[in-house]
């Protein structure tokens, strides 16, 4: 009996918890004029009940009963996908648009994302889906003279523009499209939160309340999402844990290229990519991206190192560039584009200590052409050579390759998926290739290796004796 007149007590204590502070998110039994959590004044206001769609029905539960894996695999078969008929973007989505779904596209500003997904609008309606595209930043008439200017007028896509997120909601129960487009999340808000449009407050509302339309009428939602200086998209972290995927435009405005990366998919693998190239019509895809970034490469040159990585499941050869020259400051400069900084800091130090190529007193710019940003650990190896390269003042061959992982040690540790870089550096024309030994053998593709034990070994035997 007392145990349950305390967890009676306790639900009374949760009920009574219905004042937020809109700066911390603390809850309140009552009104005060500052918070007791954090110290805002006049920031405590009553938390208003969200729209909420139909009542409980014992998710998860089946018969009096939990669901067990076999019901599930019977009752849940694989979701069907529309194909927008762009393969680059179907790549990314993990094979098409899953019904019932919600997406977060984030960038930075200008990059193209607006552009990207007005056309994808466009390839979505002519394949038969009931697509919206609502705008809060641009007026109806300033969306259709970008669809002039793409030459998509006469695709069958509706345009509103409207940031009340009710009136939204109410106009979508009406229509009831297959898809919805969003533009942007932080101009959305709502009635029921007292807050200005884009705080924390309302970007987690329109998100959770968009989230719960689109699981409740097995429509596809895709919101953008602003970036801040620091690559995040702008809001709390927990709008990337509401949507089921959550992709990114990358790329850098001097450059035509773009990256559209998946950071998290429920219905595909993550890391993926699909590559993009900005032009007067639009974003025209990449079919052959190596080919692409690797075109403007020149002759050998110092500093110049082809690197075979991984980008999702497909291989993508990119060209790291370094350059090293005297500092004429007490603290020498480290500049990345394109790649970690620390582990930057982290090869430098490797090379100093392990093969005696000190850096002190140099600065070191490194870049990774053509706007790619390149994450995976294989690329120390190609990181060095390039430094070595710019250092010595010593080309590599025009037709090498180079990957493979540097531990702390020295020692050079062999990566995964190494066929697959192997026959794409082959495709492209490449006849050698600088890895690490290997446990496994696999099919090398026509290329011509040479493997490494260590780092003091590539030194000795790619740029002469030390």
């Amino acid at each position: 009996m007392d145990r349950t007149r305390e967890l009676g007590q306790k639900v009374n204590m949760a009920k009574d918890l219905s004042f937020i502070c809109t700066a911390c998110n603390a809850a309140h039994s009552k009104w005060s004029g500052r918070c007791d959590a954090c110290g805002a004044w006049n920031s405590i206001e009553e938390a208003k009940p969200l729209s909420t769609g139909p009542k409980a029905k014992g998710l998860g539960v089946k018969r009096g009963r939990a669901l067990e894996l076999t019901d599930l695999a019977t009752e849940q078969p694989e979701p069907p996908r529309t194909h927008s008929g762009v393969a680059e973007l179907d790549r990314v989505l993990g094979g098409g648009l899953v019904k019932a779904s919600a997406l977060l596209v984030g960038g930075d500003p200008g990059i193209g994302k607006s552009t990207l997904l007005l056309q994808a609008a466009a390839r979505f309606g002519r394949t038969g889906l009931k697509v919206l595209y609502v705008s809060g930043e641009e007026s109806a008439a300033q969306v259709q003279m970008r669809a002039r200017r793409l030459e998509l007028t006469e695709s069958p896509v509706q345009l509103a523009s409207e940031t009340s997120l009710r009136d939204i909601l109410t106009t979508l129960e009406a229509e009831a499209p297959d898809l919805v487009i969003i533009d942007s999340i932080q101009t959305m808000w709502l009635d029921s939160v007292e807050a200005a449009p884009g705080s924390v407050s309302q970007v987690r509302a329109a998100a959770h309340e968009l989230t719960s339309f689109a699981k409740r009428r097995g429509i596809a939602v895709v919101m953008v999402g602003h970036v801040t200086k620091d690559g995040q998209i702008a809001g709390p972290r927990v709008v990337e844990h509401m949507v089921d995927t959550v992709l990114y435009f990358e790329g850098e405005r001097g450059h035509q290229f773009r990256i559209l990366r998946s950071h998290k998919n429920r219905f595909g693998p993550a890391d993926e990519i699909g590559v993009f190239e900005m032009s007067g019509k639009g974003l025209i895809e990449v079919r052959n991206p190596s080919a692409l970034f690797l075109s403007e490469r020149g002759d050998p040159a110092p500093g110049s190192v082809v690197f075979a990585g991984i980008e999702g499941s497909r291989p993508m050869l990119c060209e790291f560039q370094a350059l090293v020259a005297p500092s004429p400051h007490s603290q020498p400069r480290r500049t990345v584009v394109g790649w970690d900084g620390g582990r930057l800091a982290m090869i430098l130090a490797v090379l100093e200590s392990r093969a005696g190529l000190p850096f002190t007193g140099l600065d070191v710019y490194l870049n990774v052409a053509g706007g790619l940003r390149v994450g995976e650990p294989a690329a120390d190896l190609a990181v060095a050579a390039a430094l070595i390269s710019a250092k010595e003042d010593a080309a590599l061959p025009a037709d090498c390759v180079v990957f493979g992982e540097i531990s702390l040690s020295g020692a050079l540790r062999p990566v995964a998926q190494t066929e697959n870089r192997l026959k794409e550096a082959s495709k492209l024309g490449f006849r050698s290739a600088i890895t690490p030994v290997r446990a496994k053998r696999v099919g090398s593709g026509g290329v011509a290796l040479r493997e490494m034990r260590g780092l003091p070994e590539f030194v000795e035997g790619v740029f002469g004796a030390r």
